[in-house]
């Protein structure tokens, strides 16, 4: 089921009025109930192999914290950990690992058959919240949870279940176990959320994505010029897809009084690549730096070691995205510019000078947007012949009337929404006061914009398909 979807704005308010007005002893059995039906809606089998791991990983759970034998703690994190990440391999990498076999082994008889299997939705999200939990209970920094509906329900919420946010059982469990009256407060903060979130997607991304979709779709026929347009355009795109899903997901919890963690906090005003990482999809770069990262030594090993550990890291991280050697060339990337920003000392440099910051921030953004060319196109010659066209500046033809029109809309949705990125954290902020006017003026305006310029066509979010 999709947010931008008429059944979402049926279900959704349900739901809500559903959990205030029953008994708090019910409430699991619905958000459990809901959430089982809001991923069914997608493709009703595939909730089989969630059901699978949640039995699984809640049994185990139990185990870990019930024995006091290290070795047999440590087999039953190990099955944990190979059933989950065995099953995400199965659905998400067995093919792209295959094509590597077939085609090294292109003249023999080694040859081995493809899957002809569909990757769950958001099956990289619930496993990495799975095993986050597991590892938890394992070094004793939570208890196992006893009951397995709370327990399921956590793996299975439904504002985060597809595209996150990636959260942790001892934020988010526990607040399944309290109990949450009606605030008038959280009401007002969710809706924010939720309507920021959907002007981001319906007016910013859906509309950009009209231009960036035509000209990587067709690549060879378009300017270099009118590529890098598009990679710009497909820069804010996938941020605000993303980070529009994580706003409804918050805003939709909050009314609900559960608090989601901030998944993003306007990246691109980031001044080095590290803050922009420390403010991209905070949950899965948190994930990575607890669990990889601090394990592998993190920076306590020296210099070598720690440009190794990031190295890593980035590289996992591309490949978490997808099966492609894409997606692994842009985790590298990012990890090499990550390791030069500490080789020369970033921090230290003096950056009080304006044109210094304003070089270094062009400098860096169009790094991230033209790494985001490996992100987007399917292959790796195609990321390649892309950019040797932008680089090249060679020239194509000449834009339709549509993707022209669109072009301009797109320049002009940018412009509009880096003026509402200044505003929105004062706007999200506000209290009644006597300047109360300002905050419905704010809402006004975005609704009027997603409603006279939003994209209403029900397209998918980015990260589903991860």
């Amino acid at each position: 089921m999709l947010f931008n979807s008429l059944h979402f704005l049926i279900f959704c308010p349900t739901v809500i009025l559903l959990y205030f007005l029953l008994p708090f002893r019910f409430r699991w059995v619905l958000l459990l109930t809901s959430s089982c039906y809001f991923y069914m809606a997608f493709i009703p089998a595939y909730i089989l192999i969630l059901a699978f791991t949640i039995v699984l990983d809640y049994g185990l759970g139990r185990f870990i914290e019930s024995t006091n034998n290290p070795s047999q703690k440590r087999k039953l994190l190990i099955l944990s950990l190979v059933s989950n990440f065995g099953i995400l391999f199965v659905f998400k990498y067995w093919n792209f690992a295959i094509s590597e076999w077939n085609a090294v082994f292109a003249l023999s008889k080694l040859q081995i058959p493809y899957l002809e299997i569909i990757l769950p939705i958001g099956l990289s999200f619930h496993t990495f919240q799975s095993v986050a939990y597991i590892i938890e209970v394992y070094y004793g920094k939570i208890k196992a949870e006893t009951h397995l509906g709370y327990y399921w329900v956590y793996v299975m919420f439904f504002p985060q279940l597809v595209a996150g946010p990636i959260e942790r059982a001892q934020n988010l469990m526990r607040q399944f176990h309290e109990k949450h009256s009606f605030l008038y407060e959280n009401l007002e903060l969710g809706l924010k959320w939720v309507v920021y979130g959907f002007f981001m997607k319906l007016f910013v991304a859906d509309r950009l994505a009209i231009f960036s979709d035509e000209v990587y779709k067709n690549f060879s026929l378009h300017s270099g010029k009118h590529l890098l347009i598009g990679t710009y355009f497909f820069s804010i795109q996938i941020y605000c897809d993303f980070a529009g899903y994580s706003l409804i997901a918050r805003g939709v919890s909050k009314i609900m009084g559960i608090d989601l963690m901030k998944n993003f906090d306007r990246p691109y005003f980031a001044q080095s690549l590290t803050e922009f990482w420390a403010k991209w999809h905070i949950s899965l770069t948190s994930w990575f730096r607890d669990y990889l990262y601090i394990p592998l030594g993190g920076n306590r090993k020296g210099t070598v070691f720690t440009y190794r550990n990031l190295l890593i890291v980035f590289v996992l991280s591309g490949l978490w995205h997808g099966a492609n050697w894409t997606f692994i060339i842009w985790g590298f990337l990012n990890g090499m510019y990550l390791v030069l920003e500490k080789l020369i000392g970033f921090q230290k440099i003096n950056l009080r000078w304006f044109g210094v910051r304003f070089v270094y921030a062009f400098l860096l953004l169009n790094f991230i947007a033209l790494t985001w060319v490996f992100f987007r196109a399917p292959s790796v010659d195609v990321a390649i012949a892309i950019l040797q066209k932008i680089g090249g500046w060679e020239k194509g033809m000449e834009l339709a009337l549509i993707p022209g029109f669109q072009k301009k809309a797109g320049i002009f949705v940018i412009l509009l929404f880096l003026l509402t990125e200044l505003i929105y954290p004062y706007w999200e902020k506000a209290k009644k006061s006597k300047f109360v006017y300002l905050d419905y003026v704010f809402l006004s305006m975005l609704f009027i914009l997603i409603l006279t310029g939003g994209v209403f066509d029900g397209a998918t979010f980015i990260y589903f398909q991860f």
